[in-house]
């Protein structure tokens, strides 16, 4: 594929050529994660325009509620391939996938609007899906790295930079719909590149590369050792992809069917991600101390119950709700990568690959089932569905390995 070559053309050469010394790179780095945290938040704000850009689209092209739920599943459904961008980030330091990631983005979103048909809109989406992906494989390994043994603080900062982004970028695309046509939308690139190049001056010599060429096992040897842990983290994908995808999607479009304005509508994903970022917070600083399988299972708990009371509910009195779902399924997500990298320290960035693309595309296909059921039954119940659905995560969890909690001092 002609445009993953040149995403892979564009590495450097392999780490054990780094001139760092061993004390450097042992060092934990808090501002080399905030920056690639800001550089996700860059990137993220542009893939977050899907969500209010949806009923524009439908009402073009004349979609139903599944081929909506198809755009969202394009940008999403390449992150199959972030494997081959993990495998090759443990033996090369692919600097500037991470770098040129928030203004390729950038323009690909930006530039929807020109989009004359719903297939041309298609291939605009799946192009940033392939970018995200190189972006999301390597860049999360990389906070991993810089993180040391903070890996639950530093991916819980990487998360919160994605979710910013996200909640951001349906105020941003909503805002800006008010001045702007949606081909006029093109010019808000600027901002993706503007992030690339903050990211070049800060991160062209940081140490991304940790692990020897001695100390990585064979590709398949790493792939049978991650199998069980994969499959339980799988399954937790999956149950809680539905309860995710639909506030996350689909809120806007539930919104605006009961009566509510177009900027009402974005605010309640701006919402939903906005209580994720801090639950994120919370949760990775919590699973630091106490154990990431204890925190997961208060999520598990928590989150189903406030997505069913937000469909309960009418008005404002239901977005607080919206937020403890949010706060609660959100943050799942980094303790999982936290479990991973932390099991697979050797090959880092083959593992976190590896959950990162099943939850891509466990969301993509979540995407779709929540559209379809919105079809069929309409999409309250769908919400309402895909809340009950999550609850059914609560076995795989209980089966995660047992951890010590953690005392304070070690994760200073």
């Amino acid at each position: 594929m002609v445009y993953v070559a040149r995403l892979v053309s564009l590495a450097e050469e392999s780490p054990q050529a780094a001139t760092a010394d061993d004390a450097e790179q042992e060092t934990y780095r808090p501002a080399g994660v905030a920056t690639l945290a800001a550089g996700h938040a860059a990137h993220d704000t542009y893939v977050g325009f899907v969500p209010v850009l949806l009923p524009t689209f439908v009402e073009r092209f004349a979609l139903t509620n599944t081929q909506a739920g198809w755009l969202s599943a394009f940008t999403q459904m390449p992150s199959i391939l972030q494997p081959v961008f993990g495998h090759l980030a443990d033996r090369l330091v692919l600097r500037r996938v991470v770098i040129l990631g928030p203004g390729v983005t950038a323009s690909l979103m930006s530039l929807a609007g020109w989009a004359p048909s719903y297939p041309v809109l298609a291939l605009l989406f799946v192009a940033a899906g392939v970018m995200s992906a190189a972006f999301h494989a390597v860049g999360s390994a990389a906070a991993g790295r810089l993180s040391l043994r903070h890996l639950g603080r530093g991916l819980s900062l990487w998360m919160v930079g994605g979710e910013l982004g996200a909640a951001l970028g349906p105020i941003l695309a909503a805002a800006s719909l008010t001045v702007l046509t949606m081909k006029e939308l093109g010019l808000l690139m600027v901002l993706g590149w503007l992030a690339s190049f903050l990211l070049f001056l800060q991160l062209r010599r940081a140490p991304l590369h940790r692990v020897s060429g001695v100390d990585r096992p064979h590709w398949r040897r790493s792939l049978g050792r991650m199998r069980r842990l994969m499959l339980l983290l799988g399954a937790l994908a999956v149950l809680r992809s539905m309860a995710v995808s639909a506030p996350w999607v689909f809120a806007p479009l539930l919104l605006k069917e009961q009566g509510s304005s177009g900027f009402v509508a974005g605010a309640a994903v701006t919402v939903f991600l906005a209580a994720g970022m801090i639950g994120t917070l919370g949760a990775g600083w919590l699973s630091d101390r106490f154990g990431r399988r204890q925190v997961l299972l208060i999520g598990v708990l928590t989150g189903p119950p406030g997505l069913l009371l937000f469909v309960a509910l009418n008005g404002w009195a239901r977005f607080p709700f919206l937020a403890l779902a949010g706060a609660t399924l959100v943050s799942l997500h980094p303790v999982c990568m936290a479990l991973v990298q932390e099991a697979f320290p050797e090959s880092r960035g083959l593992a976190n690959a590896l959950y990162l693309s099943t939850v891509f595309v466990v969301s993509s296909a979540a995407a779709v089932a929540v559209g379809a059921l919105g079809d069929a039954v309409g999409l309250r119940w769908a919400f309402v569905v895909s809340a009950l659905v999550t609850f059914l995560s609560i076995p795989p969890t209980l089966m995660l390995p047992k951890e010590r909690s953690r005392s304070r001092s070690s994760a200073r």
